[in-house]
């Protein structure tokens, strides 16, 4: 089983941000203030937000004058891989099929489903 590189983790608003980011590609500020729709928060605080996971490695930016770009670091399905270890770990034992043994015992995941989980995981085996 394949380890994956701890990826810090971010915070709801910093996620909210880093998904827009990821939908988006680059992107200015105002592209994400459009995306997060009425009520508008204040640029700044947007701003401080994409400031903190360009900190933390998530996102890269490039100057034009006093205009900053954004554009993801980390990716998406990085980050979920990060995520979803760390939820085994600190949940399940470290074990997948714990964590997927919850989800159906917790009606979050239905036989049918279930079917087509184990479909894609023996096709990706053969592959």
């Amino acid at each position: 089983m394949k380890t994956v590189k701890p990826v810090p983790s971010l915070t709801k608003a910093e996620e909210e941000i880093m998904q827009l980011i990821w939908n988006r590609g680059r992107c200015l500020v105002s592209d994400l203030l459009d995306d997060l729709g009425e009520p508008r928060p204040p640029h700044s605080s947007v701003s401080t937000i994409v400031r903190i996971l360009e900190k933390k490695g998530f996102v890269g930016h490039k100057a034009y004058g006093r205009t900053y770009e954004y554009f993801p670091l980390v990716t998406k399905d990085s980050y979920s891989k990060s995520r979803l270890d760390k939820i085994a770990g600190d949940f399940f034992d470290g074990s997948f099929s714990q964590m997927v043994s919850f989800l159906v015992e917790q009606d979050r995941l239905d036989a049918d489903e279930l079917e087509a989980f184990i479909a894609t995981l023996k096709k990706e085996t053969q592959s």
